[in-house]
């Protein structure tokens, strides 16, 4: 479908302006799914300064400064647009949520590139409210479009469209102690939900088509800007973690005098019920792991010699149910208690 979209911002003031700075983000992006044919921003009175670049995340912005004495600005943007149907492969969408987490698995590919997508901001923080009500979304193991398809719905249910219960300036909180708000709330307490949970998603601003009713043309100013969410994929898609996890993480040595489990059989599986997985070293990698094996069902104790500016993750770890053990020599040897001379479910120790 082709569009030609037209935008109009108009600032009046009551008196006049002799210099006048702007940042305008009224370019849409080209995409996979999203083909810019044509695109131009003009400004009147016309700018003594204007240019375009494209910023760190991709978004084409546009700088101009006004000299003119004006009480009038206006800035038209004008773009043609082919767009069609994103389309994303099963494997992609029926992956488990807990694989998608850049910052826990840096080492997913395309992780560096979304990892600032999973950061709290100042309109859409971490609260342990969107925390707790995403949980009932993202459930263990759950494909990660089923759950984000169920968290949307969740909120379109239970949040009202009100034009008059926030501002731009609103917060989580205010959102959800009105339960109502317009699409950007809905859109940054989306953002809360996933971010809590080490998802990666981003704020997306465009434009919504509405159908005429028909028999009737199309008209021009009926359709709105809007707002929504697009949550990331990793580049994988489902052909991972745990497997290439733990070729990842470091080639690790099995501990057992009983039967071990066999680590391409447990790579295939959604689930580590039964096993319990020692995690020897506690950096980047071997809180990744830690994190996503528990998730995946098993009993993970977690050892590290060095506890520094460690107690943070400890403490998340420990909420997740692992067993985390630091300080001087916990890796010097298995603990007595893990002994798989004592019997007990099958281990894998994981060597970082």
């Amino acid at each position: 479908m082709r569009y030609r979209v037209s935008h109009r911002t108009v600032y009046s003031y009551d008196e006049p302006v002799t210099d006048s700075f702007g940042l305008a983000y009224l370019t849409p992006r080209d995409l996979p799914w999203q083909q810019v044919a044509a695109h131009e921003v003009t400004v009147r009175p016309e700018p003594s300064d204007l240019a375009q670049e494209v910023d760190y995340h991709g978004n084409l912005a546009t700088y101009f400064q006004v000299t003119e004495r004006h009480t009038t600005l206006e800035v038209d943007a004008v773009s043609e647009v082919e767009v069609s149907t994103p389309e994303h492969s099963e494997a992609a969408l029926g992956a488990a949520w807990e694989r998608a987490r850049p910052l826990l698995d840096p080492t997913l590919p395309g992780a560096w590139q979304a990892a600032d997508f999973a950061l709290a901001s100042g309109s859409a923080e971490q609260t342990p409210e969107a925390r707790e009500y995403a949980a009932q979304s993202l459930t263990r193991g759950r494909p990660i479009g089923e759950a984000a398809t169920d968290l949307m719905t969740r909120i379109h249910r239970d949040f009202a469209y009100d034009k008059t219960a926030t501002t731009v300036t609103s917060t989580i909180e205010d959102i959800f102690d009105k339960r109502a708000g317009v699409c950007q709330d809905f859109a940054h307490l989306t953002l809360a939900c996933l971010r809590g949970h080490g998802l990666a998603a981003r704020y997306v601003s465009g434009s919504l088509a509405t159908e005429p009713p028909p028999g009737k043309e199309r008209i021009v100013g009926a359709d709105a800007s809007h707002a929504w969410v697009e949550v990331w994929l990793p580049d994988h898609a489902g052909g991972g973690p745990p497997r290439d996890l733990l070729r990842r993480v470091g080639r690790g040595h099995v501990s057992a005098d009983r039967p071990r489990p066999d680590l391409d059989s447990l790579g295939q599986t959604d689930s580590w019920e039964g096993v319990h997985a020692v995690v020897a070293g506690f950096g980047v990698s071997g809180f990744a792991a830690a994190d996503n094996l528990t998730h995946l069902g098993a009993s993970v104790t977690v050892l590290d010699e060095n506890p520094a500016g460690k107690e943070e993750q400890a403490e998340l770890l420990g909420v997740l149910g692992a067993d985390v053990r630091l300080g001087p020599g916990t890796t010097a040897a298995l603990p007595a208690d893990l002994d798989p001379r004592a019997g007990g479910p099958p281990r894998v120790t994981i060597s970082v």
